[in-house]
């Protein structure tokens, strides 16, 4: 995984946006945060998931999943290691972080293509 296919990935999901945060890429959708690219460094990338995602996804994937330290991550912010992360766990992360943030009435049209 690269971070130009996070970035495909993100931004096929209805009404995400890219924009920028502490001068991160980062993927919205209505205002709200879903996921980031580059943080701490270029070799990873961030999604935002409730608790219990977390720890599926840490517990399921230790090597690609990590608790962003402090209170974010406490609050669910999850980095990704990009490289050994296979698409389909990292779509899975997105649509979750994704369906989190994203206005009801549009999570609920939504309808995933997995």
């Amino acid at each position: 995984m690269t971070a130009e296919d996070f970035r495909r990935m993100a931004l096929r999901f209805p009404e995400a946006r890219e924009a920028a945060h502490m001068g991160h890429p980062d993927f919205r959708v209505g205002g709200k945060i879903f996921a980031t690219l580059g943080y701490p460094d270029e070799r990873w990338a961030m999604v935002r998931l409730t608790g219990e995602q977390q720890r599926a996804l840490i517990g399921a994937e230790p090597k690609v999943f990590e608790l962003v330290k402090g209170a974010w991550g406490r609050q669910g912010a999850t980095n990704v290691r990009l490289k050994p992360a296979k698409r389909d766990t990292v779509h899975l992360a997105l649509e979750a972080a994704w369906r989190n943030r994203a206005p009801k009435r549009l999570a609920k049209q939504f309808v995933s293509d997995r």
